[in-house]
């Protein structure tokens, strides 16, 4: 069960026993409803699209009961909720605010869903969205697993560590993924409605969280964690409140400014943090000097991710669908109007979005801010692990570069050559040499042959890379290493290493 800093207890709580109970003999878990459903039909639930899935659902007994009620929002006969609730009586599931009363039907009052995050299923209560049936959300509404959750879950290292720290945990969903490999989670919002369904979530998990009350970094000052988790308010914007899950009452890009700043004072030493941010974009300003503006002048290393890059009349827009407006409908005109004329007052020209990974060291700050707009399907997670670890090491070779020129290398073995010639008079021309790596983020260097052959030459077991940039001297007609031959191969190989192109021995 939960326990407590300072909130209220949730009367869903009492329910949560039977209702897992319910839910497990069902089935309605995130593997059985794929199988039942199918893929197409499962996709059409992910776009919102009612009738193949109901449709299904008619014929898949309890488990489509529970379909049509708690994931299309059907109003379901009471004999039909009762049989797929049980032992969970329908009138108590009233009473907690599970269920509401539609004549002589019951419609689900709060979205209850499954996911599967890597670690078998967690189901996630949250608010109602406007997926299924259209709806204008509340100031205090609690946002279900989104896009933006999702991404944030699969951007989260999950190595195993003592303490966890979710800020701003909404119903809860980064602080159940975060239970599966930290031994204690606090988690913190400012919203009492958030806790109330965070509570019923980690109840209906059976897992053990601390939930406290409070707005940014009161509820757990003075404190520190290995890792900390962030998905703030971060929209760009005016400063106001419309919806707390969104909005942080902070200008432009205020709130990432905020947590990015402070989170910093929230991790013990070698401490992580994954946060999900956004910034704006200016002409007259570079976007990484902005966010590298954010951090402290001493004590860590981060890795700044840029994901996309939105035009200001798209984000806007996305924004008021979201809130469950149609952008057609006046009010929606009159807050887009404000909202487009306080971005262009600031002079933004887009609105970069992105994870912002951060690692407490005993240093000068470093930052690497870089784009990585192109696609690519494994999670970044286990890669900003990776990226800390290579980042040490070049700290070290900074410190003495020694330590790369005595070490011995190995390519990466996702890592491709790719050779690109074009048409020419006297048939093909080779015109440019890039590496690939083909896991993770997928980056590419262009490499010229000196760079090929350097690397053809790297082996576990083979020579240092002093002796490998000899050998490639000779091999180019001199008998020694320049000054500037040396000084460009090691350029070329801590890039490779920062990459994970290329890994030291």
């Amino acid at each position: 069960m939960p326990t407590y800093g300072s909130t209220v207890r949730s009367p869903l709580t009492a329910l949560c026993p039977d209702l897992r109970t319910a839910l497990t003999r069902v089935g309605y878990t995130a593997d059985t409803l794929l199988e039942v459903l199918g893929a197409e039909a499962h996709s059409a639930l992910g776009r919102g699209e009612p009738v193949p899935v109901r449709r299904i659902a008619r014929s898949a007994g309890d488990l489509g009961t529970l379909i049509r009620l708690l994931l299309l929002g059907d109003a379901v006969a009471e004999h039909e909720v009762a049989a797929a609730l049980a032992p969970v009586p329908v009138a108590d599931a009233i009473a907690a605010g599970l269920l509401s009363t539609d004549g002589h039907r019951v419609r689900a009052a709060l979205d209850l869903r499954p996911l599967d995050s890597g670690a078998g299923t967690r189901w996630i209560l949250s608010d109602l969205d406007d997926s299924m049936h259209r709806r204008t959300l509340t100031e205090d509404h609690v946002l279900g697993v989104g896009h933006a959750s999702l991404s944030l879950l699969r951007a989260t290292p999950t190595a195993p560590v003592g303490s966890v720290l979710d800020l701003g945990t909404g119903c809860g969903v980064q602080a159940v993924h975060a239970a599966t490999y930290a031994r204690s989670v606090t988690a913190t919002d400012v919203n009492p409605r958030a806790l109330w369904l965070a509570e019923a979530t980690a109840a209906l998990n059976e897992l053990e969280l601390e939930l406290v009350a409070g707005s940014w970094f009161d509820p757990v000052a003075g404190r520190r964690f290995d890792q900390v988790v962030a998905n703030p308010p971060f929209v760009v914007g005016p400063a106001r409140v419309e919806h707390t899950y969104r909005d942080s009452g902070l200008a432009l890009d205020g709130a990432s400014e905020l947590v990015i700043s402070r989170t910093p004072d929230l991790l013990a030493p070698g401490g992580t943090a994954t946060v999900l941010a956004a910034w704006v974009h200016t002409e007259d300003a570079d976007w990484r000097q902005r966010v590298s503006g954010w951090l402290p002048a001493y004590g860590i290393d981060a890795w700044v991710v840029q994901r996309d890059i939105a035009d200001p009349a798209l984000y806007v827009g996305t924004w008021l669908r979201d809130a469950g407006l149609d952008p057609r409908s006046a009010a929606a005109q009159d807050r887009a109007e404000e909202w487009l004329t306080a971005l262009d007052d600031a002079g933004v020209t887009g609105i970069g979005f992105g994870f912002v990974y951060l690692r407490a060291i005993d240093g000068p700050t470093e930052v690497l801010a870089e784009d990585l707009t192109h696609g690519f399907d494994d999670p970044l997670g286990a890669e900003a692990l990776a990226y800390f670890e290579r980042s040490a090491w070049l700290r070290a070779v900074v410190a003495d570069p020694a330590v790369a020129w005595q070490s011995r290398y190995r390519v990466d073995p996702a890592t491709a050559l790719e050779r690109v010639s074009l048409p020419g008079d006297d048939g093909w021309e080779h015109r440019v040499a890039r590496l690939h790596r083909g896991d993770g983020p997928r980056w590419q260097h262009e490499v010229d042959e000196t760079t090929v052959s350097l690397l053809a030459g790297m082996r576990p077991d083979g020579l240092p890379l002093y002796e490998l940039i000899e050998l490639l001297a000779l091999s180019q007609g001199s008998d020694e290493v320049t000054q500037e031959f040396a000084a460009a191969a090691l350029g070329v190989v801590t890039g490779l290493v920062r990459h994970g192109l290329v890994h030291p021995v």
